[in-house]
């Protein structure tokens, strides 16, 4: 077993990742969260030296109007960053995963000594179950955390929400998109939290279920068990055709 320190060398002399957790801050969404936020961010799809679909169920629309062209992701050398990373983890996964359960334990212990409540988002651009890649390998179980330490993520895969619906450590919410529109009404159907992205408005119901601003910060769902969380448009999704965002 490699120490951390050969993992990080590792990391930063064949992809230049120096690190892959990044501070919610500066993130103009969870920057209003009331919990201290850490957000992975990877390139999503297939930007990636292998060409390895990082976001398995993403639609045309969501390609389109992904997040990763909103906000800090319109400067090249942010795009970069990701895309580094996602080369290290579809070529070097067990680096990936050390240095990301490194990261993770380093932010728990810091938030445990200054008493303060964490939140952690592994997939702020991509759809991977990295909480079950960590415990798989025996390199960090999140349910043996303490009790200011939550995990939770969007993503359009039905079969993850359900593997993790009764979980109180890491809460899913999944994403609508113009391809899902069944897998949706099943989500709604078995009481999961979804997100609908809504062009013009944000409405108070939708499909027979309360909506609510999921952008007032980016934990809101961990309050919204069972509701929808209305999205605007951002980025490139303003420009959507594909009925990926709806107009109401």
């Amino acid at each position: 077993m490699k120490n951390i320190n050969e993992y990080k060398a590792k990391a930063k002399a064949n992809f230049n990742v120096s690190k892959l957790l990044s501070d919610g801050s500066t993130n103009a969404k969870t920057s209003k969260n009331d919990i201290k936020t850490f957000i992975l961010y990877i390139a999503p799809f297939n930007q990636n030296n292998k060409g390895i679909n990082l976001c398995p169920k993403a639609s045309a629309g969501c390609a389109a109007a992904c997040l990763f062209s909103a906000g800090r992701g319109k400067f090249s050398n942010v795009k970069q960053s990701r895309i580094n990373k996602a080369n290290l983890y579809v070529n070097d996964k067990e680096t990936f995963l050390n240095l990301l359960g490194y990261e993770i334990q380093k932010e728990i212990y810091k938030a445990i000594k200054g008493n303060y409540k964490i939140a952690f988002r592994l997939n702020g651009t991509s759809d991977l179950d990295f909480i079950g890649m960590l415990k798989s390998k025996n390199i960090f179980d999140y349910s043996l955390t303490p009790s200011n330490v939550i995990f939770y993520d969007y993503t359009k895969i039905l079969g993850k929400c359900m593997k993790y619906k009764n979980d109180k450590k890491y809460i899913l919410t999944f994403s609508r998109s113009e391809s899902n529109e069944n897998e949706f009404l099943k989500a709604l159907d078995q009481n999961i939290t979804t997100s609908v992205v809504f062009g013009n408005y944000i409405p108070k119901e939708y499909k027979g279920k309360k909506v609510i601003d999921g952008d007032e910060s980016d934990i809101v769902m961990l309050k919204s068990k069972g509701h929808i969380l209305g999205l605007k448009a951002k980025g490139d999704a303003k420009k959507d055709k594909s009925n990926f965002v709806i107009n109401l």
